[in-house]
């Protein structure tokens, strides 16, 4: 039986390879597929070739499995594009093809205008945090947000070349899920400036905020443990249940919207060089920082001050960043891999794929080096915007983990330090990210 011997291999004609062309072919086919591809644009060298091909352009070669191209992978720059959704059997697609395509829809061209970002772009309005919104984007507009379609897409594309090369092996990818903390406050009262607890203990008590007036002095008093000071449970869980676990830190200067303990503080500096030693850790650049660079290196040599290794990832606080300023930024510093690609107000998937893929930077139309991981879910997203119970978030969770597990995705998630205290506005918050963990790994 020569079938299980022979790995598919595709070799892709086009009439002009360009940069587009090969990233996205590779996302889709080797990231998503696993499927080795090459590139040709000499119609007798793909005329030649006796094994799976697909031709991507204009008009059909031969017997190939052919896709007419839409014009986006041989264009440059950003333009206005007119895009009418239609639906893929039962998935929302764009980009229709003709009668001779073997697939409805460009699914390439779709993909690269979804996963490079291009319509952020665009024009648009900004929140007040200066972050594009979930809403202008198309993903919320024609409701896949919570879809990562883009993966879907690629396995409605596989089985149509199951089908037509029926006598090679597929290989397949397997399900991953890797949890990320992100700690703006390692805690809530202490190692803070005498200046700040002072100012933190009668503010309160103007405001007759009495519970945590009581619960700062007796944590103070070294009564009770500071409740956002949940390292050892989150290790604990990650070590228990075997949990890929990455702790992103802010050691920014204090602003307003950085208010953790300084990182001139032992404690903290201590609790830092603690979670090197059990977990992954990575920076979080602080909320000024999304476009300056003498800010993020900074930032960035602190931290590898205090753990004697590179920095090598990132997740924006607030997930504050900018396309392509930020992630050029985070190129030139030689972060590796971004975390930041999702949205605050909503879950789902910003890039509507849950495959780590390389950033395409539509200024210099180069794949780059860089990687993003994106989230599919925040606890602050269902605690403060979507206003859900614990309860509710649990079943929002297993949807979206459902939706990564069909495609044998990456699914990721973003909860913070402070969601575990059962403090304040995490009540009753106590158990949902031990729950989650046994759903994302199950």
């Amino acid at each position: 039986n020569t079938k299980s011997s022979k790995l598919i291999l595709i070799l892709v004609y086009t009439h002009k390879i360009t940069p587009r062309v090969r990233y996205i072919f590779r996302h889709i086919l080797s990231k998503i597929l696993l499927i080795p591809v090459s590139f040709t644009s000499k119609v007798e060298e793909f005329v030649a070739h006796d094994g799976p091909k697909i031709s991507y352009t204009k008009m059909p070669l031969e017997n190939e499995l052919f896709i007419k191209s839409n014009d986006l992978l041989f264009e440059q720059g950003v333009n206005d594009l007119e895009i009418s959704m239609q639906k893929w059997d039962d998935i929302p697609c764009f980009f229709a093809t003709n009668a001779r395509s073997a697939i409805p829809f460009d699914v390439f061209a779709a993909s690269f205008y979804l996963i490079s970002r291009y319509e952020e772009y665009l024009p648009h309005v900004k929140d007040q945090h200066g972050r594009y919104t979930a809403t202008q984007s198309l993903a919320f507009r024609y409701r896949f947000l919570e879809k990562p379609v883009v993966d879907i897409w690629a396995f409605k594309l596989l089985k149509i070349l199951q089908e037509k090369f029926p006598n090679y092996t597929y290989k397949k990818r397997t399900y991953k899920f890797i949890s990320t903390i992100d700690v703006d406050n390692a805690f809530a009262y202490k190692h803070k400036s005498f200046i700040r607890s002072v100012g933190g203990f009668f503010k309160d008590l103007i405001h007759l905020k009495l519970v945590e007036v009581w619960s700062r002095l007796i944590v103070l008093l070294n009564v009770k443990n500071d409740p956002f000071d949940t390292f050892q449970k989150l290790l604990q869980l990650k070590k228990d249940l075997k949990v890929n676990t990455i702790f992103f830190f802010l050691i920014g200067d204090y602003t307003s919207f950085d208010t953790n303990v300084s990182a001139s503080k032992k404690k903290f500096r201590l609790l830092i060089k603690d979670m090197v030693d059990y977990a992954s850790v990575g920076l979080h650049p602080s909320y000024f920082s999304s476009q300056d660079v003498v800010m993020i290196k900074k930032e960035k040599e602190r931290l590898e001050n205090i753990t004697n290794m590179p920095v090598l990832r990132t997740r924006q606080h607030y997930l504050r960043f900018n396309l392509p300023e930020t992630y050029q930024i985070l190129i030139d510093l030689e972060i590796e891999e971004d975390y930041s690609m999702g949205y605050a107000s909503h879950v789902g998937f910003r890039a509507s794929t849950c495959t780590p893929f390389y950033f395409y930077d539509l200024d210099f139309e180069i794949q780059t080096p860089l990687k993003i991981f994106p989230f599919g879910l925040m606890d602050t997203t269902l605690n403060d915007y979507m206003k859900l119970t614990p309860k509710q978030s649990l079943g929002k969770i297993k949807e979206l983990k459902d939706e990564v597990k069909a495609v044998n995705g990456t699914f990721i998630t973003l909860f913070h330090n402070e969601s575990l205290s059962d403090y304040l506005r995490w009540k009753g918050w106590k158990r949902l990210y031990e729950s989650m963990l046994k759903i994302a790994t199950s």
